[in-house]
């Protein structure tokens, strides 16, 4: 028989244990390591989990003898109230953004499609989450005040095990927020609260409110499993990227349209203060800013004005490289869905498409792109490395015509990932003065737990497999903890390139079975449900592994997550990935490595080409010009650059042992990687630069725009767009002063610039003339500019044109080249190249506009 209806019971806490709930339903405790402590000693020896406590079920599962026992635990009782004192004292005292600037925001909404906070709320299936659940514990640890938005999925992601043929096989185990560290928001009535919204044929989209407390920070998850909805309606969160094209359309309606009134009525209920700025990590919940422009038209804007309002306070953070990566919906089923009929009556449907036109990027016109709307809807937008920035504005260049790439009004913050969640507590606890022998020792000890762990999942794994218990008696051998540990875990598109290692195989084995310097390897990861070419890469590294020739010196473990990488970062001695550069956004796995002194074997692609160093481990080469196009030749090329790194390089590194039995040079290697690369990696010095470059910019922004103001810019880009045609450069005049149209000039020499502009029904307070400067390659093409502002030089002459001049300073020696442009200046404009405009001289080249340095 099957239950019919699900429930949760849960126990009555003596009031000596009532602090007990508290601290369970705060998710500070999956980075805290005392209260995990706490919690872990709970449960009975016999019952125990091998990866720790979840706090919620450790309590639904207490019986009341054992209850009983612990109330008149006069040790547990201190442990417990210290526990409680040191949550309450994290929740309330001043921290990082108290004593910051006055100018931060009173509160940021940070909207995203999963938050991987804990393995207790499954709620993230790789990178995205991960990255999303790490910002909201830097953000509480440092007092930014920030409400986490996004949904409540009620079968997670899903669960990943293996055939017996190595063939990937997902499970969706169903989740009972009763079971879950989330409590129900309700009205001042009791009732659940609840967002609506309204779509096609007069149906409505029913969401109630959880709420999960990251530390100081609330995360809002919207849940569509409600009795009020329709059954197509009801299963809207069902799955995390789950479903056809509609059904995610509504997953993001609800999460961007839906997030906003749930914070809405959030703030309403709670007193907590307004979001002064809204942050969209990705495309997926960009219709948050469509639902603030309904919003402030119900307050009197027009649409032009509501849209440079909602501008101001938006920041937009793309995560990836590839067109390929961006959520994109047929225009009419996006028309079919946010027109009168649907969620957003009395909105400009017209002006809301054009919002997700693609085609300045190359697109299709039947497309609506929400990344292309993540970006029109934002003032301030980042990549997520240095690299990443610069193949982001390369790829968005088209919605900012007339400006190279690198002047696309993108900029980046670097990712960053939450120390205290994923660094080893031996690694936390460890003297920066520890001598060689103490850091190898701590290496060996956390390379001998994961061994036993890995041990234990493998015959799990088999197992369910079909394996007997009986035949199983070599997982006992498998891995060593004596042996070079490289681990390799990440989600499975093809770009990550899972199976380069096989390249070739024979290789492979050698490597693994060295006689003197032998090579193992652990590797997990998950391919997409609909990913049957993922798949196929699971499969071929799976039976690989099981070769009983190799199968102690490499392993694949199903069913990735983040408590089988908290003991997988510290275990391993070198990190792999290989992606395709410069495919990998960030790539934050081997940044948690390094925290727990693992070193990086990677392909120099996102955080790795920014901050490698030969302290921190090694660069793989990358198959450059012709070999690059050859998709096999260049994973030969790469794969056997990894071989050779790991036989010449890497394993000899590890094995060159001193008398005292201690690889010097390895610990060397580990002590600079913690030392130097920790403090970069961590995501407080992120969350501080979004803080810092992003937040407070935006919140200064938006204060700035009041409903005049916006009318009054609104109004003021109508202008300049209708008469940018008319605005001309004429001729341009580079001269020393003496003589006019240089032909070259000496260092340190302040050449003139004139020029005459034509402004049409334009003025001076309008635009900013400025002389550009840079080196220039054969096709006088500039680069690295550098931009000098003109001003006026005199009144308009017979044909009504402006002279303006200005002065170079010539520092640089070699040949440069000199052009001049217009652009639109307003002092509420966040970056120059905002409105996409800019007037050159009709013919860049020839005489007087180059000037050779020598």
């Amino acid at each position: 028989m099957k239950a019919i209806r699900r429930f949760t019971v849960r126990p009555v806490l003596p009031d000596t244990l009532r602090p007990l709930a508290d601290l369970a339903h705060n998710l500070r405790w999956s980075w805290h390591e005392p209260t995990r402590a706490l919690f872990e000693s709970l449960v009975p020896p016999s019952e125990a989990a091998p990866n720790g406590a979840d706090p919620v079920r450790v309590l639904g599962a207490l019986e009341a003898p054992r209850l009983a026992a612990h109330a008149a635990d006069r040790d547990f009782l201190a442990r417990l109230d210290a526990a409680a004192e040191d949550l309450d004292h994290y929740l309330h005292a001043p921290r990082w953004y108290q004593g910051s600037s006055g100018d931060g925001p009173a509160a940021v909404a940070y909207f995203s499609p999963e938050f991987g906070v804990a393995a207790a709320l499954p709620q993230y299936s790789g990178g995205l989450g991960i990255l999303a659940g790490d910002h909201l514990k830097s953000a509480s640890d440092l007092g930014v005040p920030l409400i986490g938005v996004g949904l409540l999925y009620r079968h997670g992601y899903f669960r990943q095990s293996l055939g017996r043929d190595g063939w990937q096989q997902e499970q969706y185990p169903v989740l009972d927020p009763g079971e879950l560290p989330v409590t129900l928001l309700r009205e001042d009535d009791g009732t659940p609260a609840r967002i609506t919204l309204a779509l096609p044929g007069g149906r409505s989209l029913h969401a109630h409110l959880w709420i999960a407390r990251v530390g100081r920070v609330p995360l809002l998850m919207l849940d569509s499993d409600v009795e009020e909805n329709a059954p197509g309606e009801r299963s809207v969160t069902d799955r995390l990227y789950g479903g056809g094209s509609e059904h995610r359309l509504l997953q993001e309606m609800l999460l961007g349209i839906g997030g906003v009134r749930a914070v809405r009525t959030y703030t309403r209920l709670t007193g907590h203060p307004a979001p002064e700025v809204f942050h969209s990590n990705e495309g997926h919940a960009g219709f948050l800013g469509l639902e603030r422009i309904r919003e402030l038209q119900g307050e009197g804007l027009d649409f032009d004005s509501a849209l440079e309002t909602v501008r101001a306070g938006t920041v937009f953070t793309t995560h990836t490289p590839v067109p390929a990566g961006i959520d994109r919906f047929d225009r009419a089923l996006v028309a079919r869905h946010l027109g009168d009929d649907g969620a957003l009556p009395g909105v400009d449907l017209g002006r809301i498409l054009a919002l997700g036109d693609e085609t300045p990027l190359g697109g299709e016109p039947g497309v609506f792109n929400m990344a292309a709307m993540g970006l029109r809807l934002a003032q301030r937008a980042n990549g997520v490395s240095t690299l990443h920035g610069a193949v982001s504005r390369s790829m968005f260049a088209g919605l900012w015509p007339g400006f190279d790439a690198e002047e696309v009004p993108i900029t980046s913050i670097t990712n960053g990932v939450h120390a205290p969640t994923w660094v080893a507590p031996e690694v936390t606890r460890l003297s920066p003065d520890a001598s060689d022998r103490e850091l190898w020792e701590l290496r060996r000890t956390l390379r001998e737990r994961l061994v036993a762990d890995v041990r234990d999942r493998l015959r799990a794994s088999w197992r369910q497999r079909g394996a007997a218990a009986a035949e199983l008696g070599w997982t006992e051998s498998v891995l060593d903890p004596d042996v070079l540990t490289i681990g390799f875990a990440r989600r499975v598109p093809s770009y990550k390139r899972l199976t380069l290692m096989l390249r070739d195989k024979d290789r492979l084995r050698a490597l693994l079975l060295h006689p003197e310097r032998p090579v193992q390897l652990v590797v997990a990861g998950k391919a997409h449900p609909a990913d049957d070419g993922g798949k196929r890469l699971v499969q071929e590294l799976v039976r690989f592994a099981d070769d009983p020739r190799v199968r102690h010196r490499i392993v694949f473990l199903p069913d990735y997550g983040m408590e089988m990488a908290r003991g997988l970062y510290p275990g391993c001695d070198v990190w792999l990935n290989n992606p395709l550069r410069p495919l990998e956004a960030c790539g934050t796995s081997g940044m948690k490595a390094a925290l727990n002194g693992c070193l990086n074997l990677s392909v120099l692609d996102g955080w790795w080409d920014e901050w490698f160093r030969p302290d921190f481990g090694w660069a793989i080469p990358t198959a450059d010009g012709a070999a690059s196009a050859d998709e096999d030749r260049r994973d030969d090329l790469e794969a056997a650059a990894l071989y050779e790194l790991i036989e010449r390089r890497v394993a000899p590194r590890f094995y060159d042992r001193g008398p005292d039995g201690v690889p010097s040079g390895w610990t060397a290697m580990v002590r600079r990687t913690l030392a130097d690369l920790g403090p970069k990696v961590l995501a407080d010095r992120m969350v501080r630069e979004y803080v810092e470059k992003l937040y407070v910019p935006a919140a200064v922004a938006r204060r700035a725009l009041g409903p005049d103001r916006a009318r009054d810019l609104a109004a003021w880009k109508a202008r300049v767009r209708e008469a940018w045609p008319k605005v001309a450069v004429d001729r341009v005049e580079v001269g020393d002063g003496l003589a006019d149209d240089l032909a070259d000039a000496e260092l340190g020499a302040t050449p003139v610039v004139r020029v005459r502009v034509t402004l049409g029904a334009l003025g001076p307070d309008d635009v900013e003339v400025q002389a550009v400067t840079g080196r220039v390659d054969a096709d006088d093409t500039l680069a690295a500019t550098r931009t000098v502002t003109l001003k006026p030089a005199g009144g308009p002459d017979l044909e009504g044109r402006l002279p303006y001049a200005g002065t170079l300073e010539l520092d640089r020696t070699g040949s440069f080249g000199c052009t001049v442009r217009v652009l639109p200046a307003h002092p509420l404009l966040a970056h120059p190249a905002e409105l996409g405009l800019a007037a050159l001289p009709e013919e860049t080249t020839g005489e007087g506009a180059g000037v050779l340095l020598r």
